[in-house]
């Protein structure tokens, strides 16, 4: 078992995905830090799932899907764990120094943006998959979250404040369909 785990991991790029994890939210950690704006908390959860998002395939799609045993369980907690450590990372930094978010904020991102991720992944495949969670956060950045109108609301979930009911639903929502779509189908070829 541990040495299936062990080659599942380097197949899947683990560890120069935590690699790059742990540097790019550390990197917008400290920049939130001075600035104190929720865009760049939300930012760093979305640097962290797209490099999630590097794994979410092997390097041979045929071979993935004949293998002898089910794949949506692997999928899944591959995709939950990656988004694990995103979330354990973010929250970390308010051990050491004062939290970039709320911790709500903070996890309602993740599984958002991880749902995200994992669409992307389905769509896109897993080398563009990153587009999706980088880009929709990247619209925050432009559009003004003070608008009182339903779109505006929608297309600035990942920065409105937590008690927002229509941001946690919508996280929810991307969350929960991009892991069960993607755990079912895998990966576009």
């Amino acid at each position: 078992m541990t040495r299936w785990l062990l080659l599942h991991a380097r197949s899947r790029r683990i560890p120069v995905t935590a690699a790059a994890i742990t540097a790019g939210v550390g990197a917008l950690a400290a920049l939130a830090q001075r600035d104190g704006d929720p865009r760049l908390a939300a930012f760093a959860a979305a640097v962290g799932v797209a490099a999630v998002a590097t794994g979410l395939g092997g390097h041979d799609l045929a071979l993935d899907r004949t293998a002898a045993f089910g794949w949506p369980p692997r999928r899944a907690a591959h995709l939950l764990l990656g988004g694990t450590f995103v979330a354990a990372l973010l929250l970390a930094v308010g051990l050491v120094a004062d939290p970039i978010a709320t911790d709500a904020f903070v996890l309602r991102d993740v599984v958002g943006l991880g749902g995200l991720v994992a669409l992307g992944a389905l769509l896109f495949g897993p080398r563009t998959a990153w587009a999706l969670p980088v880009g929709w956060t990247g619209v925050t950045l432009v559009v003004p979250t003070a608008d009182d109108h339903w779109l505006s609301r929608l297309l600035t979930w990942p920065v409105q404040p937590t008690t927002t009911t229509s941001a946690t639903v919508t996280a929810v929502v991307l969350g929960c369909t991009g892991l069960l779509a993607y755990s079912w189908f895998g990966c576009r070829r």
